[in-house]
């Protein structure tokens, strides 16, 4: 079957069972685009901005376990997507992006709407391609959705210029596709894991610190069982809420930067820590040298190898899938003759709760005027905790992280590493479309929202039901709270003037809108909102405390068991 380059890109597509491509189109695609308009096999969903494009199918394989795709044009259309292949990249997320390019004999050439696509994502990007022989196109969109969910999963690029998908070739999809130079290593060498167990059951202060490997790979459940099985605390990151039930009494809470009292006080005076699918960055276990003063026995599991002793020094390394290491863990546990140390289990419980007794995410209620960690409790509560959950960057998405208790995986759809404002919204449009049937809520700021607002116009386009909770506290709440506690209350270019009237805002678009000022008012709008509207977009503009702070938090600098509390201001 000979086929134009445009028609074999999407007969591949087709043959990758893709659902969705998200995009935008321009004049280097318009040959891909007219081949997609004479098919019915998957729908393209037109994005008002290319890195909005990303962000959803980012958002959507989140929240899928699937390749996300996005399509965009060259020049522009590429620089504007960066930013969410940077976001992906970021997070370990599986994408395929398609760039339109200017034809072969204008590279190099200063030609209309060029720009070095494969030089600008080299750094973001698992791989990328640039497409020079349309015969050549078919193995590597095949070779594109290999890498990008194999492994360490991550978004790869194939750039395709203009001619080349308006040449001929005969079609044909390769069933399977394998690369010398890359052979991710799935088993985990059962050696290591022996030693690991024999470390963990001769624990006295044993912890489980896990990450978005365990969403990734699919290990949510074979976490619980082998945690449960333990009898360990446990402790996710950002990226990895979700992972482990947030409710069960061995959760004790996320870590880090902001995180709980318990979880950053356990994590730091264990004597055998079991990390899985994570990889210490600097938001996790604060200033390195102050971690390390602690002598404990560091078991790390990562698909990707060099993960594995970058930032900390780790004992037993174990390379593998996550999924397939913890089955293994699992039967050789479930084989051992030798139990943990129950006494000193209980006496390193008891600790923890006396840890966990400081009750480090109370708040002072106020009936005046809505406090951000109220809102959340309140969201929490009307959907009943099982909710899909989006958020941008900011202090709001820490309080989503420490008062929403997500049980499940792939509930909380959030940017971690690159730390995207203007993320949540496209990605709440991913995440629906990948869950038509869930509620899809975004929690945001006024300033994070402004970012990719145009995104309203999609969502009346594809009548998206989705729940925008905006904690507006006329701030860039993050920066002015840094300003305020380190920087001598200086806020530099940290107040949000000239706001919009975002009711207003919301029904030019075509959706409803609510401005909650009242505490007492949150309960009803939000249960207005999920209920009386449940099938249209519901822009929520609650009017937050201006001086409201995350707490726990740890300076820059600082370490895991040197967090700032609410209670010592």
């Amino acid at each position: 079957m000979v086929l134009t380059g445009a028609e074999i890109v999407i007969r591949c597509l087709q043959e990758e069972k893709v659902e969705f491509v998200f995009g935008y189109p321009g004049g280097s695609v318009l040959y891909i685009y007219d081949a997609m308009f004479k098919q019915d096999q998957f729908k393209h969903i037109l994005v008002r901005h290319e890195q909005a494009a990303v962000h959803a199918a980012d958002a959507y394989s989140r929240s899928s376990q699937r390749v996300g795709v996005a399509m965009v044009t060259s020049g522009p259309g590429v620089t504007n997507a960066v930013t969410g292949i940077a976001t992906a990249y970021m997070d370990s997320i599986p994408l395929v992006v398609i760039t339109g390019q200017v034809p072969t004999a204008y590279i190099g050439q200063d030609a209309f709407q060029e720009c070095d696509t494969v030089g600008i994502t080299r750094p973001c990007v698992k791989h990328n391609f640039l497409v020079k022989d349309v015969k050549d196109l078919a193995i590597t969109i095949k070779k594109a959705f290999f890498l990008a969910k194999s492994g360490r999963p991550g978004p790869v690029l194939v750039d395709i210029p203009k001619d080349i998908s308006n040449h001929k070739y005969e079609f044909e999809y390769p069933k399977s596709v394998s690369m010398r130079s890359y052979n991710p290593v799935i088993k985990g060498h059962t050696g290591q894991i022996k030693k690991a167990l024999q470390l963990l059951l001769d624990a006295k202060r044993p912890m489980v610190y896990t990450g978005g490997g365990v969403i990734l790979s699919d290990a949510a459940g074979k976490l619980t069982k082998l945690v449960k099985a333990l009898g360990f605390p446990i402790t996710n990151t950002l990226m990895g809420l979700g992972g482990y039930p947030a409710t069960d009494k061995q959760f004790v809470g996320m870590l880090g930067l902001h995180g709980t009292y318990e979880a950053n006080m356990a994590m730091q005076n264990c004597d055998v820590l079991l990390a899985i699918g994570a990889r210490f960055d600097d938001r996790v276990i604060g200033n390195t040298a102050h971690f390390n003063e602690v002598q404990r026995k560091i078991i790390h599991i990562d698909i990707d190898p060099s993960s594995i002793s970058k930032r900390v020094k780790v004992d037993v390394p174990i390379v593998g899938n996550v999924a397939d290491v913890l089955d293994d863990l699992q039967k050789q546990l479930d084989a051992a003759e030798a139990k943990s140390d129950a006494k000193a289990l209980a006496a390193w419980w008891t600790q923890i709760e006396a840890w966990r007794a400081r009750n480090c995410l109370k708040y002072k209620p106020n009936s005046k005027v809505i406090m951000p960690q109220l809102v959340i409790e309140k969201l929490y509560q009307v959907t009943g905790g099982d909710a899909i959950i989006t958020s941008d960057v900011g202090q709001h998405q820490m309080w989503a992280a420490q008062y929403y208790k997500f049980d499940k995986p792939r509930r909380w759809i959030n940017s971690g590493g690159l730390g995207t404002m203007g993320f949540g919204l496209p990605a709440a449009m991913g995440a629906h479309f990948a869950n038509p049937k869930a509620t899809v809520a975004c929690v945001t700021g006024e300033a994070s929202i402004q970012m990719c607002i145009q995104e309203l116009s999609t969502c009346k386009q594809y009548r998206l039901p989705i729940k925008i909770i905006n904690l507006n506290n006329r701030y860039l709440g993050m920066v002015r709270q840094w300003q305020e506690m380190f920087h001598g209350n200086r806020y530099a270019e940290s107040y949000v003037d000239a706001l919009p009237d975002f009711v207003k805002l919301a029904e030019a678009y075509g959706h409803v809108g609510m401005h909650i000022t009242k505490p007492q008012d949150v309960e009803s709008a939000m249960q207005q909102a999920f209920t009386t509207h449940k099938n249209e977009l519901v822009f929520m503009d609650f009017i937050t405390d201006q001086t409201a702070n995350v707490f726990p938090m740890i300076a820059a600098g600082k370490g895991l068991s040197e967090m700032i509390l609410a209670e010592d201001l």
